[in-house]
């Protein structure tokens, strides 16, 4: 039963179902998109995924996108090791957690990265290019160029920071070293990618050093030879200096606008 995976090495939304699928120990035909490029929007591509966007999986005939609904399917097709809590309150907690994924951090996460790094890689010559193809991208571009000072980067951080809170919180209530207990779910799964993006703005160590629990989760996590295999494998190393400069000048402005 053959599986394509079409990607990006540092989407935070490839990065979970690439470690979906290595805690699977799934082999899978690696299909690598340069957003930056522009492939997502590719005819082809968008023949697959009319949204335009990345990861999208496919496993023989069948067509599946967007991330979370991915993981569910690999852990449903593929039931060894399983991927949710035995329980039924174990995986109301699960699906807790993967839905303010869709619903908050992602959102959140795509302010924060593009007002603090990635607008940096947009070069001017590229402006028409999107405009023309989404209308009104110029506009909002100019907001992200602000960086701490766009207007939605407040709210966005701060968002992130009380996921940083959830997930203390969380820990906290039970015995366990997983964000829902004793069992490594799709939980841990999907929260991995931003945690490790706020590492790589240098901005989790501020963020974590009060939340003992997440700092040991995050090292927990780093040790898996999934993470190895699915995310730190992948790092581009023409996006992580950038990250650690332009997160690093922006944080004394963070811990201004989180301790407010």
């Amino acid at each position: 039963m053959p599986l394509t995976l079409y990607h990006n090495d540092m989407s935070v939304c490839a990065q979970k179902v690439r470690l979906c699928l290595a805690e699977k120990r799934l082999a899978y035909e690696d299909r690598h998109l340069n957003l930056r490029a522009g492939d997502q929007k590719r005819p082809e591509y968008l023949a697959l995924n009319p949204n335009g966007y990345v990861p999208t999986l496919v496993h023989d005939d069948f067509v599946v996108y967007e991330s979370t609904v991915i993981c569910e399917y690999l852990d449903d097709a593929f039931a060894d090791p399983p991927l949710k809590p035995a329980d039924a309150r174990g995986r109301a907690r699960m699906r807790g957690f993967t839905r303010l994924i869709d619903a908050a951090i992602f959102p959140a996460t795509a302010t924060v990265s593009m007002s603090m790094a990635f607008h940096h890689q947009f070069k001017p010559e590229m402006y028409e290019t999107m405009e023309k193809a989404r209308p009104g991208w110029l506009a909002n571009f100019r907001l992200l160029q602000k960086g701490t000072e766009n207007p939605a980067f407040p709210a966005a951080i701060k968002r992130l920071d009380r996921m940083i809170a959830d997930m203390e919180g969380a820990l906290a209530d039970h015995e366990g070293p997983w964000l829902v207990g004793k069992a490594y779910s799709l939980a841990d799964i999907g929260y991995a990618p931003y945690v490790t993006r706020l590492d790589h703005l240098k901005f989790l160590p501020g963020m974590i050093e009060k939340r003992p629990r997440v700092a040991a989760w995050y090292q927990r996590m780093r040790a898996r030879q999934a993470y190895q295999d699915a995310l730190a494998r992948w790092f581009n190393a023409k996006y992580l200096p950038l990250m650690d400069e332009k997160g690093g000048e922006a944080w004394p402005r963070v811990q201004e606008l989180l301790a407010a």
